[in-house]
Parts: structure tokens; sequence; C-alpha cells
């Protein structure tokens, strides 16, 4: 039996989900949610193998609660169901552990499809929303990397000299602004070039001016 939670702020689409799915001899609604951190909450209580996350949602977003949730439950197979077929949302979605993405046009059997084939590990994306990921594979990756460091975070002394990075202020300039040895300040952007997981100054400049700005 697979388990299964929906969680969509609207109580007509939650309904309407619960009632196809529980026609399935081998699938059953555990539990609705009305926004992400409800969801988060209720799958530590019920386990669901899958979670059907809506994205717009009041108090946590699906994004948000695809996050935490992957985070803590990572064998949790999310698969985003939504309206908004924006390219952010979709990358910030995966990138934060979705296991598939589909707009809410989606027919009822594919859907049930779609839930049997992500129960295997598979991601489940269809073929149009593939084909934008691949063109925006750059941004993607950089959206890959600004979770990264966000998870991680730069120390107070990194994120200053961070700061002075993106004004294109030199090692040297950056020893005097904060009183330390132009030593000090390679080993630091060193750690900052590790962190970001990358090997050259305007690389890490371009995702630093991404991380400082959001």
């Amino acid at each position: 039996m697979i388990k299964i939670m929906i969680a969509d702020d609207q109580a007509l689409m939650r309904d309407g989900l619960k009632t196809i799915i529980e026609l399935e001899e081998d699938m059953q609604v555990v539990a609705t949610a009305a926004n992400g951190e409800e969801a988060y909450n209720l799958t530590a209580q019920y386990n669901p193998d899958v979670i059907l996350m809506d994205i717009r949602m009041p108090i946590m977003d699906g994004v948000e609660g695809t996050r935490i949730i992957k985070r803590d439950f990572p064998k949790t197979v999310v698969i985003v169901l939504t309206t908004f077929n924006d390219d952010e949302y979709i990358i910030n979605a995966l990138a934060h552990g979705a296991n598939g993405y589909f707009l809410k046009d989606i027919e009822g059997d594919r859907l049930l499809e779609i839930i049997r084939k992500a129960m295997t590990g598979d991601m489940v994306i269809p073929q149009p929303i593939a084909a934008r990921l691949a063109h925006n594979l750059t941004t993607l990756v950089t959206t890959f990397t600004n979770i990264n460091i966000q998870t991680t975070e730069l120390s107070l002394r990194e994120r200053e000299i961070a700061e002075l990075m993106i004004k294109y202020y030199s090692n040297s300039q950056i020893a005097t602004q904060l009183y330390l040895t132009e030593g000090t300040v390679k080993n630091y952007i060193s750690e900052i070039y590790s962190k970001l997981g990358v090997n050259n100054r305007n690389k890490a400049i371009e995702i630093l001016k991404n991380i400082l700005a959001s």
C-alpha cells in the first residue's frame, strides 16, 4: 500500500485528489495539509511514502516545505503538483529535493502512473519541463551551488571578505580594510572557494553576488 499525503491550500483540490487516489487498491491517503509547515509536521506523524505538494501556500510554501521534509525525511518522495510553470519554481523545487514537477491539468490516470513510477526511485518530469531545464542548465547549476552554500553558510569573517570581493577589492585592499595580513585573507578566500566549489575569483564573485543579494 502506497501511503500518500496531499499538501494544497485549496480544500476542493485536496478532496478531489483524495477521491481519485483512494479508488486505487494499492494507494491510501493518510493525511492532507494546507501548507508546507503542516505537511512537515504530518510527515513526522504519518510517514507517507509520497507527498503531492503544491507550490504557493500560506505560512510555508511548497519549496520550503520540500526542503525541510527532504532534509529530515530523505526517503519520502515529493512530487510537486501546481498551476505554476515558472522556471524559478521548477528549478528551486528540484534543487531542494523534489522527485518530480507536474502541472495540475494532468489527467488522473497519468498522475497515478507517476506516483507508482516515483516509488521506484526515478525522477519524474514531463518532457517539456525537462527540455526547459536543459536550456537553463547554467542557472540550475548556480541554484544548486547557492543552496549548498546557504546550507553550510559563510562565517562572519568570510561574509565580510565576500562583501568586499564583490566590490572587486584586491587581497591587499581587503587586508587593509579588515586589519588582516594578506596571507590571512588568501586563506579565507581559499575556504570560500572550497565552500562554493569553484577555483577562480570571477566565478566566486558571480555566485557570491547572488548569495549576498538574497
